[in-house]
């Protein structure tokens, strides 16, 4: 029916159900099985998609005996979906705006001054072809506000609405979103100095990259070296010289090459302007398990500067809370002064991106993509209501304007920002179609016509599955397990698990391979030696194959003495090995989510562990991620033991709890007992960890700093760190004392049998209390190893000590150690080196 006159039509059941040619597409495999209806060919079908449309059945007299709404997805994407230019678009010096909304019955712009945005100085009606609605322009409308006023049906109030809504392709806005901006962004005033050619720091693409994750509030908010005005923003990666960019080019130094930023996109919950923020006043508490501290932070989290940032509103327009002026192109101007910054020193820039949800929905305020078109770009559910397992309204990226909508949001981000890689949050909450059609389109990007080399772009993300998309039940999903082959990333969970031990989801003192599992345990175990050696002997399995590459068809003796391929090992009911080449796998052990690493350290090893011992099983987790065959990934401080005072989820816990001491005087821990997350029993925990352990000393961080810096070398002394594919890994990767003789807390790694001798590596990682000796087997050749050089020299006195021994063949690693010893590049015209 289309509102209350529309006579009823009659539908007819379609033999054998919902047909293939549909359910077999991205999006509606959820359909199989279901009865399918077919409407007769009418003229009327686009008119009857701007109002309430009802299904009905009835018995003999005509009485209705069941009733139901309709979602229109399928039928907008068939009649409506284009490749037609939108938003803002440049005819020499004139802008024309075009926006699509097929269901809304008028579409009119209301152009605005940005020196009055109350009243509009224009309204202009807008006119129709095909769901895109369009209005040409002059060249006067240049830097004016505007937003689209849309009359449409929303289900959700089940009436007709007239919504004042931004644009969602908008490229620049006003403080706060209220309005989108006509900007062209090739504008010389929003260029940054020097920006035309962009200057690259070199890169080998996926396969050599090392990423360091930051937040942009908290690089710079409490570093004094930074004037005021540029500090937790923008404006703060190009002070030179400040405490923060010293700390960027030492690790840009010693191997890092990208800086994975955290959400810079226009996010929801931080007003923009600082006048709007509350700025709360703690003070450092006596008790380190304080409450204090968390009351005062919580009453103003919904109003202070500080959020993660994963809750979109503007997916393609730089956060405004993060620039100097956050009313108009100022944003723009300033992220790629940060990009050239960063660039500048010698680190490459990964955005991330949040394509899997908005920040709202329906008829909310902040809702721009529903209020535009209501029903289409967010996934629903049998009932009509818009899914939430990402814990906001969830996208629905398998529509095929929504998809566009992505795609032109990551070409802009590269082409308008020259960002140098993409991280997806909850990556597989999309289409692995959608992951291989925005390679492809960064892939065809080239310097003449477009400014970046498309193929240096690296992509990688959260390939989690769970949710009504769970099972590839819409859509074979961009998770884990489908991404072999693809060449895109996706973190990897099962090593970082194995390493800390436990998951975000179990106990918080569970152990793990670094963290005394089996050869430390801590007061909560009560298993046996056997057991605890079977456990510790299962885990460095998972971390030898995490070392590998996480590589599916990676093959090795495990625990129950077998040899078994990566896939046949299992990690929470899945395969554990999952990727198809080295580079797809994301190698790390913390990130922002969950407790820090050194939160973790201090969790799970016994409470009696003196801090120099907590400080080298901090260590070895980080080289384990160091020395991976895959992408190494580190959170930012994690080189300086950095602490959230064991607060599992600080998205808005404000800067106390975040606070990031880049001096390596400080490292957080012990400033109050963090937000309530609802675990009180986990929280007595807590209490009592952070009045039994002591703050880690200046010392104990230069130490963990030093160490990061010191295998990062290392790793970039040896190509072997970074295999170019499957073949590579499986030829000249090899596990040693494996099996279930293995001694629980060591693994050793040889990686020889290349082309030369010359810069082959045996590494041992010795997570045990005391020091383990390895003779020197099959696939290691007798003779000539020594400690690297780097080692040789290394700030750590203790792995200085690890020797090799030509008589025996024996390599020897003190406890809690990570050792790699070399064979000297022979003389050149050598046998070995033809």
């Amino acid at each position: 029916m289309h509102g209350a006159t529309s006579p009823p039509i009659e539908l007819s059941v379609v033999a054998g159900g919902m047909p293939g040619t549909i359910t077999r597409r991205d999006g509606w495999r959820h359909l199989a099985g279901f009865t399918a209806l077919a409407v007769p060919d009418t003229p009327h079908l686009d008119a009857w998609l701007q109002g309430q449309l009802v299904v009905a059945a009835v018995d003999g007299d005509d009485r209705v005996v069941a009733a139901t709404g309709l979602q229109f997805a399928g039928v907008i994407d068939e009649r409506f979906a284009t490749q037609r230019p939108l938003g803002v678009v440049w005819r020499g010096g004139v802008p024309d705006v075009h926006v699509w909304a097929p269901t809304a019955r008028r579409v009119r712009l209301l152009r605005y001054d940005p020196a009055d945005r109350d009243q509009p100085r224009e309204i202009v009606a807008m006119t129709n072809d095909r769901g895109v609605w369009s209005v040409s322009g002059a060249p006067s409308w240049d830097r004016d506000l505007y937003r689209y006023e849309v009359e449409v049906y929303a289900p959700d109030t089940d009436r007709i609405e007239t919504n004042l809504v931004t644009d969602p392709w908008s490229l620049s806005l006003a403080a706060d979103s209220t309005h989108s901006q006509i900007v062209r962004l090739e504008d010389a005033d929003l260029l940054p100095h020097a920006w035309d050619p962009p200057a690259k720091p070199t890169t080998t693409r996926q396969r050599g990259m090392v990423v360091y994750e930051l937040h942009v509030r908290d690089f710079s908010i409490g570093d004094v070296s930074v004037p005021p005005r540029h500090r937790g923003r923008y404006g703060a990666f190009s002070c030179d010289d400040t405490t923060g960019v010293q700390h960027l080019r030492g690790l840009a130094d010693a191997g890092v090459t990208h800086l994975h930023l955290l959400p810079t996109f226009d996010f929801a919950t931080v007003p923009d302007r600082e006048a709007d923020r509350v700025s709360p006043s703690i003070e450092p508490p006596d008790d380190p398990a304080s409450e204090r501290p968390r009351t005062i932070q919580q009453a103003g989290r919904d109003h202070d500067g500080f959020n993660w940032g994963y809750d979109p509103w503007h997916w393609t327009v730089p956060e405004g809370s993060y620039a100097s002026d956050p009313d108009g192109v100022t944003r723009i101007l300033e992220f790629r002064q940060m990009v050239r910054a960063i660039n500048r020193t010698g680190l490459r820039v990964v955005v991330d991106v949040v394509y899997n949800h908005t920040h709202a929905a329906g008829q909310d305020p902040a809702s721009v993509l529903d209020r535009l078109v209501p029903g289409y770009h967010h996934r629903l559910d049998a009932d009509g209501r818009v899914e939430t397992s990402s814990c906001c309204p969830n996208t629905a990226t398998e529509h095929a304007m929504t998809a566009r909508l992505v795609v032109d949001s990551v070409l802009t981000w590269a082409r308008a920002y020259r960002v140098d890689g993409f991280r997806f949050d909850l990556m597989g909450h999309h289409p692995r179609s959608l992951m291989v059609r925005i390679r492809a389109a960064l892939d065809a990007l080239t310097s003449d016509a477009d400014g970046v080399v498309g193929r240096d772009i690296v992509l990688y993300g959260e390939g989690w599955e769970f949710g009504e998309v769970a099972g590839d039940a819409r859509f074979v999903q961009a998770t884990q397990r489908n991404l072999g082959g693809t060449g895109i990333g996706s973190f990897d969970d099962r090593l970082r698990d194995a390493v800390r031990g436990g998951s975000p989801f179990t106990e918080l003192r569970t152990q793990g391979f670094a963290t005394g599992a089996g050869v430390d345990p801590n007061e909560t175990d009560t298993d046996g030696p056997a057991v605890r050696a079977d456990r510790a002997r299962r885990l460095a399995d998972l971390v030898r194959l995490g070392l590998a590459g996480s590589l599916a068809e990676y093959r090795f003796e495990t625990a129950d003495g077998r040899i078994r391929a990566g896939r046949d090992l299992v990690h929470d009911d899945a395969p554990a090995g999952y990727t198809a080449a080295p580079m797809e796998q994301v190698a790390y052990v913390s990130a922002h989510d969950n407790e820090t690493l050194f939160d973790a350290v201090q969790a799970k090893l016994p409470l009696s562990t003196p801090m120099a011992q907590r400080v080298r099983a901090h260590n070895l987790a980080l080289s384990v991620v160091a020395f991976a065959q895959g992408t190494p990934f580190f959170h930012a401080g994690s080189d300086l033991l950095r602490s959230k005072s064991l607060d599992r989820d600080s998205y808005a816990s404000g800067d106390w709890f975040n606070r990031l001491d880049l001096t390596g005087r400080t490292s957080n821990w012990g400033v109050g007992l963090p937000p309530d997350h609802g675990e009180p029993e986990r929280d007595d925990v807590v209490r009592m960890l952070l009045r039994a352990l002591p703050a880690p000393t200046a010392g104990d961080i230069a130490r963990c700093r030093d160490h990061l810096r010191e295998v990062l070398r290392v790793r970039r002394s040896s190509p072997r760190f970074g295999l170019p594919d499957a073949a590579a890994v499986r030829a000249q990767l090899r596990f040693h004392a494996t099996g279930p003789d293995a001694p629980p807390g060591v693994v050793a790694m040889s990686l020889t049998g290349g082309r030369s001798s010359a810069d082959e590596l045996v590494v041992v990682f010795n997570a045990s209390l005391a020091s383990w000796s390895l003779i020197g087997e099959g696939g290691v050749a007798a003779g000539g190893w020594e400690l690297h050089p780097m080692l040789r020299s290394s700030t750590d006195e203790v792995v200085r000590t690890a020797t090799y021994d030509a008589r025996s063949h024996r390599f020897a690693v003190p406890a809690r150690t990570t050792a790699v010893f070399v064979r000297p590049a022979p003389l050149a015209g050598s046998a070995t080196d033809r």
